[in-house]
């Protein structure tokens, strides 16, 4: 008979994640191991919501608004993985990821344009917020009726810590594109170099955790070495996941959990974002980066998976030519744009604000793609809705209908 999951570490929901030695919030090779798994070994992992609890369950969106964006991800581990060396790659099999039972609900956010933004903050500047609550696998939103769906709940992080010659690299190249960029994007964040202020690097202390906190990569973007903050909602339950190591023993982390995202998670706090527990089965394979080339992440997503038929989703086109009729070469980013700017004004025929459809469509499972990337000069993205997730008829076919479909919170100025 198989044994009990071993719980590998848990967290607290009271207990400031700044405060919780098993928790860390930068990549650095040198943040301590937290405990060891052994290869083939499945264990439970208890994660805290990517803002460490800054947001409540409640009808305002001033947290939102007021998010402290150097107090977030929060990432459980690392972990050591018994045996693993530079080379190797680490098999992440996700058999389950689950919110917290005493803990049934999940928010969507839309960041001030001062505060973070997001991918419409030009359209949408306020900050938002919508709470979902959970019944299963299914999830609603009194601050967005209409809708229920089921969540394919994932990780949005999950990766190796970087060797210091993978993390030089990291810094070298992010503030090369910050140097490049002063004078072309002058009003943009293109990249987040190294931060001391509120940097949490677990159990270090003294000259150790100040070293971390110089040195250490912020965790907002994923990176090609390693994964990290990838937000792929394919990597659900059932997914497998290579990650090269760059470092003896691997220092695995993971958190960020997600009930549900949609492609591209576009409001920025676009997923139904959660506190709660993953539960995974590690393996290694040996000398895996050369004996199967793979230098970066490599998935297979899992059995489980949306159910709607190819023909229940209402695509909507996007081209790299903005709203001012702008013409953009190959942008495949002004061309999703447009694409979730067509779908929110074709909703908004049904009863819902702009802020609404702008958090469903982070949150919900939407399918974003690049369908041609090879036609100067428009990029052609789409981007589908899944017709079945609400409770009318969205159908072209269908008159459109003003609802009573109440509102979500919205911030002051």
């Amino acid at each position: 008979m198989p044994g009990k999951i071993r719980t590998a570490q848990t967290v607290s929901l009271d207990i400031p994640a700044a405060e919780q030695p098993g928790l860390h919030n930068r990549w650095h090779p040198d943040v301590p191991t937290i405990g060891s798994i052994e290869p083939g070994e499945t264990v439970k992992i208890e994660c805290v919501d990517w803002t460490g609890g800054q947001i409540g369950n409640n009808d305002s969106a001033e947290d939102v608004r007021t998010v402290d964006l150097t107090k977030i991800h929060y990432l459980t581990g690392p972990f050591e993985i018994k045996g693993a060396e530079p080379g190797d790659l680490l098999v992440v099999n996700i058999t389950d990821v689950q919110p917290f039972e005493d803990s049934p609900w999940g928010f969507t956010g839309i960041f001030d344009r001062k505060n973070g933004g997001g991918f419409l903050d030009e359209h949408y500047p306020n900050a938002a917020k919508a709470i979902w609550d959970f019944d299963g696998i299914y999830c609603t939103s009194r601050h967005i009726p209409g809708v229920r769906f089921a969540g394919l709940i994932h990780p949005g992080i999950l990766g190796c810590a970087p060797s210091h010659e993978v993390l030089a690299e990291w810094n070298r190249r992010e503030a090369d594109l910050i140097s490049a960029c002063v004078h072309s994007h002058p009003n943009k964040v293109v990249a987040q170099p190294p931060l001391a202020v509120n940097a949490h690097a677990g159990q270090a202390t003294g000259d150790l955790k100040a070293k971390i906190a110089r040195e250490g990569a912020r965790t907002i973007p994923g990176r090609p070495e390693h994964g990290g903050n990838v937000d792929i909602n394919n990597i659900s339950r059932g997914s497998t996941t290579y990650l090269p190591v760059h470092v003896p023993g691997a220092k695995f982390s993971v958190g960020d959990l997600h009930f549900s995202q949609g492609d591209g998670e576009i409001s920025f706090c676009g997923a139904i974002e959660i506190a709660g527990t993953i539960t995974i089965k590690f393996d290694l394979i040996k000398n895996g980066v050369q004996s199967r080339a793979i230098k970066s992440p490599v998935f297979r997503p899992g059995d489980v998976a949306p159910n709607f038929g190819p023909g229940r989703y209402l695509t909507f086109e996007g081209f790299s030519v903005d709203e001012n009729g702008k013409q953009h070469f190959l942008d495949a980013t002004v061309a999703y744009r447009q694409a979730c700017l067509r779908a929110i004004e074709y909703l908004k025929q049904f009863g819902y604000s702009g802020e609404q459809i702008y958090l469903l469509l982070s949150c919900a499972p939407i399918k974003g793609s690049i369908a041609g990337i090879v036609d100067v000069p428009n990029v052609c993205t789409t981007l589908g809705i899944p017709m079945d997730i609400f409770d009318f008829d969205i159908s072209v076919e269908a008159v459109p209908k003003k609802r009573d479909l109440g509102s979500c919170p919205i911030s002051s100025v």
